[in-house]
């Protein structure tokens, strides 16, 4: 009788996976960082006019908006923003797929600190906290189609 000692695909140890993004609060706003994406793949932002983001990582940035929403920092901004409108989804336009790219591009307020016009690759954006609600209503409408 002998003993079989390589384990097999049930006993293999799982890789642990780098984080897809990371979050950080300043003041009312919070910053999302895509660590360790090929630059094809890195979101696109036109800082102050919108956000651009690879179709495949919508659901999971969906979840990120969804945590950030749980935070305290979301809703003490939220109750100190003057504008009662700020989370509404008409800040942010509908998405549109540009089949060449593979990106779904949201119009609305995000900035990524160049000053050049354009969307440009950008491994770190920040987005106003009360801005955060509208986004995901347009995601998740995305999404759901």
């Amino acid at each position: 009788m002998t003993l079989d000692l390589t384990g097999g695909p049930h006993f293999a140890a799982l890789a642990p996976e780098k984080a897809r993004w990371t979050r950080q609060y300043a003041d009312d706003a919070v910053t999302f960082g895509c660590p360790a994406r090929p630059s094809e793949r890195t979101p696109r932002v036109w800082s102050g006019r919108g956000l651009g983001l690879p179709e495949a990582e919508l659901a999971g940035f969906a979840a990120q908006l969804r945590r950030v929403m749980k935070d305290d920092a979301y809703w003490i901004a939220r109750a100190a923003c003057g504008d009662r409108h700020a989370g509404d989804a008409a800040v942010w336009s509908p998405g549109r797929y540009d089949d060449e790219d593979g990106f779904v591009y949201f119009a609305g307020p995000c900035t990524h600190g160049h000053p050049w016009p354009g969307y440009r690759p950008a491994e770190a954006f920040t987005i106003a906290l009360p801005h955060v609600r509208g986004l995901r209503i347009r995601i998740a409408a995305y999404l759901a189609a």
